[in-house]
């Protein structure tokens, strides 16, 4: 019996597969599955209340910093980490007509950003670190409340406000930034074949560019005091661990999405 004209061979990335793309995402209808799962997760970890670790009135005077908005609003992380790659892996889509490699890249980025925001989420939950401007979250008004036993804070501020206080580590911001982005460095490092060994700065720019916006989102976080920067000798190498953990929660799990979704070598486009 012939073989169908538009079959596909799970595992091999035809370079042009005639089929409706709808048909290779039946065949990853379970991985879809697992990103609406990870989707919920992420939503719970973001309702449920992070761990409130004690906060006393001595503790205060490295958390009364200003409250500021965000350099990099909320609303803009996914816009930087996932619609912006979307965006540049539909080019690359349009040009090759390849929509085993489309359908890959867009189950790999999403598993990137997805999963980063999971283990981000879960960790901020449970550490319940204060940001350094929870003073204002907690005291509003400027009058401070605090246990006669324990000193430790009554907060009359807004409850919302003061739940968000409490996820100063890890930053979402750069982990999200650095998922997404990072993602798209390796897609387009196999697209132009940067490590082909023919010596090409350019190619190296062009895979760095991404890296270097989720950079500055990283530390556009600490310029408003959104997370810890420059305090003492103790907290500025705490801040510098902090930031190194996000970096490579984010960039290890790219690398993971990747290899598992793509080519196995960065190289090979």
């Amino acid at each position: 019996m012939p073989a169908p004209s538009a079959s596909i061979h799970l595992g091999v990335p035809t370079p042009y597969i005639t089929s409706h793309g709808s048909k290779v995402a039946r065949l990853h209808m379970y991985d879809w599955f697992v990103l609406v799962l990870l989707v919920v997760i992420d939503g719970v970890l973001n309702i449920i209340e992070p761990f409130h670790r004690f906060v006393g009135s001595d503790m205060m005077t490295d958390l009364r910093y200003p409250m500021k908005d965000n350099t990099v609003p909320f609303w803009a992380v996914p816009i930087i980490g996932i619609i912006g790659p979307v965006i540049i892996i539909t080019g690359i889509y349009f040009e090759r007509r390849n929509v085993y490699d489309f359908h890959h890249a867009i189950l790999g980025l999403l598993f990137s950003v997805l999963i980063t925001a999971v283990l981000t989420d879960a960790i901020k939950d449970g550490v319940g670190r204060p940001r350094p401007d929870f003073f204002w979250r907690c005291f509003p008004d400027g009058v401070p409340a605090y246990d006669n036993v324990t000193t430790g804070v009554l907060c009359h501020g807004k409850a919302s406000v003061i739940k968000e206080g409490h996820k100063s580590f890890p930053s979402g911001h750069t982990s999200w930034s650095f998922a997404g982005l990072g993602f798209l460095s390796w897609y387009l490092a196999g697209k132009i074949k940067v490590f082909d060994r023919r010596g090409h700065v350019a190619k190296l720019c062009i895979i760095i560019l991404p890296l270097l916006l989720a950079a500055l989102v990283a530390v556009s976080r600490g310029w408003w005091f959104l997370h810890f920067a420059t305090f003492n000798s103790f907290q500025c190498h705490l801040m510098k661990t902090a930031y190194g953990l996000t970096h490579t929660l984010g960039t290890f799990l790219t690398l993971i999405s990747y290899r598992a979704m793509l080519n196995p070598q960065p190289w090979i486009a």
